[in-house]
């Protein structure tokens, strides 16, 4: 059984989410919170698998309530995916730093929803290709101050090799193919990597790609 949290200030959006979950026989909905606040006080009552969090609340925001959870170890198992009304909202990028496994926009599509509840409860990124563009277009538009690379000389050349392709938004089976090797020996290499540089999931290692200037955006 999946256990869910809902974390959104608007009851209308939470009930409808709800609604959805409430029909599966392999999602439960344990708790709803209204701010971030609440969202951290719910979350260490209940350690849900999934945390469906808005990213603008009032109290506390989505993204403080997620660097809260990804710092505390005792959370480790908590996979935050935040909830957005845009695709490419300015916060995504903070949203993913902050530890979130991922992001969803509120107008998604039913079955959409579902499924991505089932990837991030797996402990899979959400990293559509959306996500990868909005991360790109960040640094195309906006460079970050300069990064060290501290960490890169801890991977191997393949564990390079496959971070990169995961900032490309490929999946470990599409990784697999482009460098000839099994699913998995790619999610070894990222499992690996992960543990290297302490980064809590795959979508923090699309992060540290571009700001250790191992993946550059094509036009930056």
């Amino acid at each position: 059984m999946i256990r869910v949290l809902l974390v959104d200030d608007q009851p209308l959006i939470r009930s409808g989410f709800r609604a959805l979950l409430d029909l599966e026989d392999d999602i439960e909905v344990v708790a709803e919170a209204a701010d971030g606040a609440e969202c951290l006080a719910l979350v260490g009552e209940h350690l849900p698998d999934v945390a469906l969090v808005d990213i603008q609340m009032p109290v506390m925001d989505g993204i403080e309530a997620t660097r809260r959870i990804a710092a505390d170890p005792d959370l480790a198992d908590v996979h935050v995916v935040m909830l957005t009304n845009y695709g490419m909202d300015e916060y995504v990028f903070d949203a993913l730093r902050a530890g979130a496994a991922g992001f969803l926009v509120k107008d998604i599509l039913p079955e959409d929803f579902l499924h991505s509840v089932r990837v991030a409860a797996r402990g899979d990124a959400l990293l559509a290709p959306a996500v990868t563009r909005t991360l790109i277009d960040r640094y195309v538009s906006q460079p970050p101050p300069a990064f060290t690379s501290g960490g890169l000389e801890q991977l191997t050349d393949r564990e390079r090799e496959t971070v990169a392709l995961a900032a490309g938004g490929l999946s470990n089976d599409e990784i697999a193919r482009r460098l000839i090797i099994s699913p998995a020996t790619a999610k070894t290499h990222i499992n690996r990597a992960m543990a290297k540089l302490h980064a809590r999931d795959r979508a923090q290692l699309v992060v540290f790609a571009y700001e250790s200037g191992l993946v550059t955006p094509r036009g930056a």
